[in-house]
């Protein structure tokens, strides 16, 4: 069966062609613009470059967020539209654990983010067990510098995932020190064959009933953010 994969719920935007678990074809660009234009273009190349025609895929993947509200709608919008027309199912996989996959091969625990401004990620804690990858600290949308305390209090190793590790790594090793595990910046990039490893073991729902995964603010951390905001304006 012939997988379709598209990722643009953050910076880079992503597409892959799957037949179970080969890579067919894999289309990745790190540049944060335009995923509104560039998506379908990208899908329509890489179908024609491998020869494939929409009536060939039997499912398609997409990352259902957290990350960019703009960003997800479009991956949301037009994975729904593609598995409705041609009537196959559509899986949503969060983009954190999409991420994780990057680094499920190493025995150390897995923290991907995304930067969510004012001092706040998007966020989550993995872990490979019996070679398969499992969340053991749930998402959230939470303040980097009390989340990387937590991590912090554990005492164990912890590999990083990011898009914006670069803005984040001094604070990641000021809070870890030799605990935190920084991985070249190659591995830091989501690719969008990793959704469909991830989405093995998902349950294909109704298509109009998928839906974004925004992560909301923990009410603690809505109160923080209007905290510093009235401090600010005041």
């Amino acid at each position: 069966m012939y997988i379709l994969a598209m990722d643009t719920s953050n910076q880079a935007l992503g597409v892959a062609i799957l037949k179970d678990k080969e890579i067919v074809g894999e289309v990745v660009t790190n540049i944060a613009k335009n995923h509104s234009v560039r998506l379908m273009p990208a899908i329509e190349h890489l179908m024609k470059e491998v020869n494939l025609t929409p009536k060939e895929l039997g499912k398609v993947v997409v990352a259902k967020g957290p990350g960019s509200y703009t960003g997800v709608r479009i991956g949301l919008t037009t994975a729904k539209t593609l598995a409705w027309s041609l009537n196959i199912p559509v899986v949503g996989v969060s983009s954190l654990e999409a991420l994780a996959y990057r680094a499920m091969f190493s025995d150390t625990l897995i923290c991907p983010f995304f930067d969510a401004r004012r001092g706040l990620v998007y966020t989550g804690l993995y872990e490979t067990r019996e070679g398969k990858l499992e969340l053991i600290k749930d998402e959230q949308n939470t303040i980097f510098a009390e989340w990387l305390d937590k991590l912090a209090s554990l005492n164990k190793k912890v590999i990083f995932l990011s898009p914006d590790i670069e803005k984040n790594k001094d604070i990641i090793v000021e809070k870890l020190g030799s605990y935190a595990v920084i991985p070249e910046t190659a591995y830091h990039i989501p690719k969008p064959s990793d959704l469909v490893l991830a989405a093995e073991d998902k349950e294909i729902g109704d298509t109009h009933a998928l839906t974004p995964n925004y992560l909301r603010l923990a009410e603690a951390e809505a109160n923080w953010l209007k905290s510093q905001k009235d401090q600010q304006n005041g």
